[in-house]
């Protein structure tokens, strides 16, 4: 797998968004009883739009009882449920929403610790697109609904948040709500924690995880193809005509007592000079869930002028298999520390793509971008579930893109470092390039939180654990 040509990201034609949503396989668990966030508490109420058995509505308002403003993109709420079989899968709609239902997400999970009443949740989620809750405010209406895709019958009676008797709005404490992770609203059932980050840090959770944190020797470390990595030496776009992928220029030095990856590209000027570095995984079995990675982006050359139009990356990707295929898939953090594509100057984007024509150039992609500099360690999360795509840079939540983008086949795992064009400058001196990576982790169909991430990379680190792969085949 290469990507694609070097571009700018804009959208080429429009795109109908579809959102179609089905079970996850998440095991993220919830706290025995409600809890207090430091930035404001919220209520959840519930009444029951339908108690017949072709599907279940759980209408819900939450509201804000505390004293601060609550934006509701930090907001997640569980409705607790118990599948009918254990192979029923479900999928949600929105009926009406005074936000507007296309500000609510639906994804379904699967709990750690399935009880009599409860093997299953369904999640609710704002966009940045719903605001902010004011203190005493609530959300008004939001009349919910889910159903086996099967449409088979389903009993609502032996379910742990449905109240058959709840034909009006009060307060209800079988449904949960987090605020940025935390719990703050309801009893979840039995052994069920969506306020612990430990719990969706285990290692060997339901849909598996792969971890690295990229302790090797050289490039041609018998490890790295081992655990399912490829060190590109092969010819190919992206970057500069006639640049060479050298796999040497991929080492693994110690920096701040861990192993990480240095992807180093260097060029005297010319694209036979100009040597790039790409890792990616060699298996496409990577889709819905939680991607992170700790990434050190560069400003300035390790040694020469500065200047050139170099893209730093942590992408997934597969392949196009035609011009304009709707089944391409790519979610990219790309940064641009000297400009290129237009840019003037150091820019990060993150771009969700639903396809492209390489020639004549077409695109159809999301992004958001930030005009400043990045250069330094930053926390890379970008988060895929059945109804959106968010980007994380340190913890603050950098885009949203819409369902349009969602994957619909499995991706690779990707980090280069490339060379645009070499219009950036015209020395011919030599100079050269660092982009290094602490680790890289990805959570098959559950989405957390970036302290969730760093909760679970701290309980492999803790554990010794310097890769695991519970990932399976697409």
């Amino acid at each position: 797998m290469t990507k694609k040509a070097p571009r700018k990201a804009v959208l080429g034609r429009a795109v109908t968004a579809a959102v179609a949503t089905a079970l996850g396989c998440a095991g993220l668990v919830a706290l025995p009883s409600a809890a207090s966030a430091a930035a404001g508490d919220l209520t959840v109420q519930y009444h029951t739009g339908s108690t017949g058995s072709d599907q279940a509505e759980p209408w819900l308002k939450v509201r804000n009882s505390g004293s601060t403003s609550v934006a509701l993109s930090g907001v997640k709420v569980r409705y607790y449920f118990k599948a009918d079989t254990a192979s029923a899968t479900y999928r949600f709609a929105c009926s009406w929403a005074v936000k507007g239902c296309g500000n609510v997400t639906g994804t379904f999970g699967t709990l750690a610790k399935p009880t009599a009443t409860a093997d299953r949740y369904l999640e609710i989620g704002f966009t940045s697109g719903a605001g902010s809750l004011a203190a005493g405010a609530d959300t008004g209406d939001l009349q919910l609904r889910f159903y086996r895709s099967d449409w088979q019958s389903l009993n609502q009676n032996d379910d742990y948040s449905f109240g058959a008797a709840q034909t009006s709005y009060a307060n209800w404490s079988k449904v949960t709500a987090q605020l940025d992770g935390a719990l703050v609203w309801g009893t979840a059932p039995t052994g069920n924690d969506p306020g612990d980050p430990g719990d969706p840090g285990d290692p060997g959770t339901p849909g598996g995880s792969l971890f690295d944190d990229f302790n090797y020797s050289a490039y041609n470390d018998p490890k790295i193809a081992a655990h399912g990595w490829t060190v590109r030496s092969n010819s190919g776009g992206p970057g500069v005509p006639g640049a060479t992928w050298a796999p040497d220029k991929v080492t693994f030095p110690i920096s701040g007592g861990n192993a990480v990856m240095n992807l180093e590209t260097s060029t005297s000027g010319t694209g036979e000079s100009t040597k790039q570095t790409e890792v990616l995984t060699k298996a496409l079995k990577f889709r819905n869930g939680t991607y992170a990675a700790r990434v050190k982006f560069s400003d300035a050359p390790k040694s020469g002028p500065d200047g050139d139009h170099l893209v730093q990356t942590f992408f997934t990707i597969n392949d196009l298999k035609a011009p304009m295929a709707d089944d391409y898939a790519e979610y990219d953090f790309e940064y641009l520390p000297n400009g290129g594509w237009g840019e003037p100057s150091n820019i990060l984007y993150t771009t969700s793509w639903e396809t492209y024509n390489p020639d004549p150039w077409q695109a159809v992609n999301q992004h958001t971008e930030s005009r400043q500099s990045y250069a330094g360690w930053h926390d890379l999360v970008v988060t895929i579930d059945n109804s959106s795509i968010r980007y994380y840079v340190d913890g603050q939540v950098f885009g949203t893109h819409d369902a349009a983008y969602l994957p619909e086949r499995p991706m690779s795992i990707n980090f280069n470092q490339w060379l645009i064009d070499l219009a950036g400058q015209s020395s011919t001196s030599p100079r050269a390039y660092d982009q290094q990576v602490d680790y890289v982790l990805h959570v098959k169909d559950q989405v957390l939180t970036p302290a969730q991430v760093a909760a679970k990379v701290a309980a492999y680190r803790s554990a010794g654990t310097t890769f695991e792969d519970t990932v399976p085949g697409a």
